[in-house]
């Protein structure tokens, strides 16, 4: 499936008549998805992060930056400067395909899903979720994880406020709890 081919096909006009947009310019799109990943509470941290920094760039294809802490916090052992995470922010191609890859493949794959939150907006064209567990990615072998992380997911897009964004992300397949089907319950007339 290429998204960028389906949006500019299909999201675009349909967006244009639901908004009551006349430019096409004005259209919300994606501008980038923002991966961030916080390993400060693990004991091993160096450790952590390496693990996180390599599953990170087989799930998205783009190495991540490594964060740093900016104050020292005594109670977490934790100084100025020290490791804390790794983030990842891709655009474009990259953008597109991790994009398919989360809606198709990755959240049907997470027990018991029933959409995600759809109140997670910024107000000004961003969505952001969490991940508990990033082995729900088919490029992650099971065999090869030493400990499970998780990660924030944030979608920036231009749409000016949450209803253009939701509309968006809805329009591209993102499953939000509240437009997910509820399952019909079985009728016990037999």
């Amino acid at each position: 499936m290429d998204l960028k081919k389906y949006y500019q096909e299909k999201v675009v006009p349909e967006l244009k008549n639901k908004l009551g947009i006349k430019n096409i310019h004005d259209v919300p799109k994606i501008e980038k998805v923002v991966i961030n990943c916080c390993l400060g509470s693990f004991s091993d941290r160096k450790a952590a992060i390496e693990d996180a920094e390599r599953e990170i760039t087989a799930i998205t294809g783009q190495k991540p930056i490594r964060v740093l802490a900016k104050k020292s916090v005594a109670n977490f052992k934790l100084r100025a400067g020290m490791d804390l995470g790794c983030k990842v922010t891709l655009r474009g191609r990259n953008m597109y395909e991790f994009l398919v890859r989360l809606i198709v493949a990755a959240l049907p794959r997470i027990r018991d899903f029933r959409g995600i939150s759809g109140k997670a907006f910024d107000g000004r064209g961003a969505y952001t979720f969490g991940i508990k567990d990033h082995t729900i990615f088919p490029e992650i072998e099971l065999d090869k994880v030493k400990r499970t992380i998780g990660f924030d997911v944030t979608i920036v897009t231009s749409g000016k406020n949450k209803e253009q964004t939701k509309e968006l992300l809805a329009l591209i397949g993102m499953p939000f709890a509240d437009r997910v089907p509820k399952p019909q319950a079985a009728s016990a007339s037999a």
